[in-house]
């Protein structure tokens, strides 16, 4: 089940603010306590509530002690590398929702162009009372997919060239070994006969 968008406003009942922040404050220690598990980093929290003037630290004022001295050691020009405010956190979102939208529009845009170009294909729209965008879209879309079929061919083309090779070498590589083995073999038999002679010939003499 989908979680609801959490309308990001001041909250002005006391009762449900209260039990908001109880529930979030828990959350956020939760969170912190996993990352510290789970990453093995250094991590705190201070929290301040409008009914407690004492602030809230976790995991202890030692931890949160260190951190803090941690942090202070650090110049201001690596802090201000990653820090961020609500206002530029806000401000990452919605250049992240804008690059999402567009991608959409984007997608839409494609599937509404493909659309028309089967249907000028089927002969069910009339180029002459098409928008000059649209005959636009369509033209970079057949190019697009000339591209890639031009781009399968190639590759297909390639790793038959490369099985060819592969296997033009293996039927090579057979041939070399059984024409040495040949070749070894002629030249046993070579020697055995001349051998032979030289046997036959000398038993011959001493006889």
């Amino acid at each position: 089940m989908t979680r609801k968008k959490v309308d990001l406003t001041y909250i002005k009942n006391d009762s449900k603010r209260k039990t908001t922040l109880s529930k979030r404050k828990n959350g956020l220690v939760k969170k912190i306590n996993e990352i510290n598990i789970l990453c093995g980093i250094e991590a705190c929290a201070i929290i301040y509530t409008p009914d407690n003037p004492q602030a809230e630290v976790w995991p202890s004022d030692r931890a949160v002690q260190s951190v803090l001295s941690r942090f202070r050691t650090v110049s201001e020009l690596e802090k201000g590398k990653k820090k961020l405010c609500q206002e530029s956190f806000l401000r990452q979102r919605i250049i992240k929702a804008q690059t999402q939208l567009r991608k959409l529009r984007n997608e839409i845009r494609k599937k509404e162009v493909t659309l028309l170009m089967f249907q000028y294909l089927n002969a069910k729209n009339n180029f002459e009372n098409s928008r000059m965008i649209d005959l636009n879209d369509i033209s970079n879309l057949i190019d697009q997919n000339l591209e890639k079929i031009e781009n399968n061919i190639s590759i297909s083309q390639s790793q038959k060239v490369k099985t060819i090779a592969e296997n033009g070498g293996e039927t090579m590589s057979s041939l070399v070994n059984h024409v040495i083995g040949l070749e070894t073999h002629v030249e046993a038999m070579q020697h055995h006969n001349l051998s032979m002679d030289l046997n036959n010939g000398y038993g011959k003499t001493i006889g």
